[in-house]
């Protein structure tokens, strides 16, 4: 049985609404950006697999957002990744959990995975964005049909959001003090447009549509919310949490051994590819490699490899982004060539997602096809819906660098483009048994595949959240000191 320690306590709340849309992303970065300003130390936490909201969140606080997920992470594991990151504010902090759908919302009828089991294994206060929407007594209704829904949470208060009137809250204020006992914290006015610009079903990236524009919108958000919500009294509640008793250490400890031999992986972070969870780069650091970011996109210079580069690569990460969005620049960037040419050498390259686009032949969008690396023989057609959406759960098929075979893995898709074959003998490393991956082979059975191989190359649609799979940093790093080795003797190939 895993020790736990006796109770951390780490001041902390939890933002939710009644539904997606409801207004709990505006709340928590505008919460995150005004206690920020105040000088508290805000951790920011995500529930879910999302990408997007998460570098928002980042932005807003000025600290990297970490997810949290009880689809990837058993109760256990979720409290000690919690206390991990959060634990390591210095006061005055505070730890700040955005929800994602509806508070009760989860994966079926029962609510497995929703923001309220989250609120729960880690006692944390929620605080309820509540739309107003076209509502004033009917709110009260709404409201203690949420407070006594589900046993073992606790409400600290709520804040009313698409107010439209003094008049339209001071009704809904006096319904919510007639026939409910939750206090109103702060009441936000119904805006004339979205402050945040919206793509792709959420809120848009923060590098490519925004820019620098990005911390002004978070500064006029911190400002929308420090006039019209009681931040004082939303700080005092996150400050009343009760101590937390969770696992020890999230991570096991450091093998000091691997310190003098530490491959050097790249990853590219730019406005193409920037979808990395925190915990998937904390897991490559920790199990010795030396991270170097990289741009596929500005006219920066690269590392290269073998005898005689100057701190050369060992490995490359390749995540998700919208590579779709930069296809005439990522065409004609010169580094889409090295692609080839360390996967041919037999480099480590895992890619995910945007990351597998950018190893296919090439993307075709409206009618123009945009030639990529060329590993492998697939085109990525970009569609105008999702072609895949979800958690995802597959079984490892064929031998690679990075999962044994028969292992299960869990994680999640997001893409909106869909493979073009231009040959039916590729290997795969994933059958699906949730999700969409890269659909039906191109021969073979009628089950669904993901992950192409080719020597040390993983390219799939399917994102892994490392703390799932912890043999991936390993191995992937352990294959990255072995090219190294290679490559210093001059026998990779």
């Amino acid at each position: 049985m895993t020790a736990k320690s006796p109770g951390l306590h780490i001041p902390r709340l939890c933002i939710s609404a009644l539904s997606g849309g409801g207004g709990k992303t505006l709340l928590s970065l505008g919460l995150a950006r005004a206690l920020s300003t105040k000088g508290l130390a805000v951790q920011p936490f995500k529930k879910g697999p999302d990408y997007i909201d998460t570098a928002w969140l980042s932005l807003a606080a000025g600290r990297p957002a970490s997810n949290l997920d009880p689809f990837m992470l058993p109760p256990e594991r979720l409290q000690s990744l919690f206390a991990h990151v959060a634990g390591r504010l210095q006061a005055p902090a505070l730890a700040l959990v955005e929800g994602n759908r509806g508070l009760f919302d989860g994966l079926d009828a029962s609510g497995s995975c929703s923001t309220a089991e989250l609120a729960r294994i880690l006692q944390c206060p929620l605080l309820l964005c509540l739309d107003c929407t076209k509502m004033t007594r009917t709110a009260a209704a709404v409201l203690r049909g949420v407070l006594t829904f589900e046993p073992g949470l606790h409400f600290v208060g709520v804040v009313l959001n698409q107010v439209g009137s003094a008049r339209h809250e001071t009704i809904v204020r006096r319904a919510l003090e007639a026939y409910t006992d939750s206090v109103v914290l702060g009441a936000l006015p119904r805006l004339k447009r979205n402050p945040l610009p919206e793509r792709h079903m959420g809120i848009a990236s923060q590098g490519a549509e925004l820019g620098r524009s990005a911390q002004s919108r978070l500064d006029a958000l911190g400002d929308l919310v420090a006039t019209h919500v009681d931040v004082a009294a939303v700080v005092a509640a996150a400050q009343a949490a009760p101590p937390l008793a969770c696992a020890a250490a999230f991570w096991p400890a450091l093998d000091a051994g691997l310190a003098s031999s530490r491959p050097r992986i790249g990853y590219v972070r730019d406005k193409a590819l920037w979808f990395y969870y925190e915990q998937n780069l904390e897991a490559l650091e920790r199990a010795g490699a030396e991270l170097v970011q990289l741009s596929l996109v500005d006219d920066v210079r690269w590392p290269g490899h073998g005898i005689g580069a100057q701190n050369p690569l060992h490995g490359l990460y390749l995540g998700g982004g919208f590579p779709e969005d930069c296809v005439r620049a990522l065409s004609a960037s010169p580094h889409i060539a090295n692609l080839g040419h360390w996967a041919a050498a037999g480099m480590p390259i895992y890619a995910e997602c945007g990351g597998f686009m950018l190893l296919a032949a090439g993307i075709e969008r409206e009618g123009r096809f945009w030639p990529m690396g060329n590993v492998f023989p697939v085109t990525a057609q970009f569609c105008d819906r999702p072609q895949g959406l979800g958690y995802v759960r597959a079984t490892v098929s064929a031998q690679n660098p990075y999962f044994p075979t028969g292992m299960e893995i869990v994680g999640h898709e997001f893409h909106y483009s869909r493979c073009r074959w231009h040959r039916d003998d590729m290997t795969f490393g994933l059958r699906m048994h949730k999700g969409q991956g890269m659909g039906k082979a191109p021969k073979g059975d009628a089950g669904l595949v993901d992950a192409l191989l080719y020597r040390n190359v993983w390219a799939a649609y399917s994102h892994v959240f490392a703390p799932t799979t912890p043999c991936w940093a390993s191995n992937f790093t352990s294959v990255a000191r072995h090219f190294a080795a290679a490559s210093r003797e001059g026998t990779a190939q």
